[in-house]
């Protein structure tokens, strides 16, 4: 084919890289962690975790109430205080270490559920376990298909000093299973430990 008299080349056009759509997701997740400490001295530490827990795909369930919260639009009003966080259910959710502050000021939380959350690392575990408020508080906790999640996520759990039950499930980073086990139980000599592990 000829444009104008000369013969026309044609280069092959490069194919470009596919967008780096798991770059963006974890972008997002990121900004969705992010804490804001003037909320929490706005509406309270139950109400901006609640905000936080749901727009990351957990869920919540108040001290009183049986129903858990899982519309981010539908979350209850009332007088600063009014409802407390006593149950988080995080399946499936996008939390993360950098929103974990938010948990600094819940003084209700019995019971917290970790299922498939895939940026649940050890360094979560042990904020988790240094929350001064949760070492009182906390009773039961589940970590179940967190891959991340190693040993020495699990043998700092021994700050929860008032946690009864614990159940771990499907954790391949969990390698020294006999040890974890055996220190934890001396910690806390009052925990019951149901394992699922390989």
């Amino acid at each position: 084919m000829a444009l104008l008299g000369g013969p026309v080349r044609v280069r092959s056009l490069r194919r470009l890289p596919p967008a780096p759509r798991r770059h963006f997701w974890g972008w997002l997740n990121a900004v969705f962690n992010k804490v804001d400490y003037e909320r929490i001295q706005a509406v309270g530490p139950d109400r901006a975790a609640s905000e936080w827990l749901l727009r990351c795909g957990a869920l919540v369930r108040y001290q009183g109430y049986q129903k858990w919260q899982q519309d981010y639009n539908g979350l209850p009003t009332g007088p600063m205080g009014k409802y407390k966080i006593e149950a988080i259910n995080a399946t499936e959710s996008c939390i993360m270490y950098r929103g974990f502050d938010y948990l600094d000021g819940l003084e209700h939380v019995t019971e917290i559920k970790l299922q498939k959350c895939i940026y649940i690392q050890d360094q979560c575990l042990q904020k988790l376990s240094e929350t001064k408020n949760l070492q009182k508080s906390l009773l039961q906790l589940k970590i179940i298909s967190c891959g991340n999640v190693t040993d020495k996520g699990v043998l700092a759990l021994h700050k929860l000093m008032n946690l009864e039950y614990l159940y771990l499930s499907d954790l391949p980073g969990i390698r020294e299973k006999e040890t974890t086990v055996r220190v934890l139980q001396q910690a806390l000599p009052n925990l019951e430990l149901e394992l699922d592990l390989e």
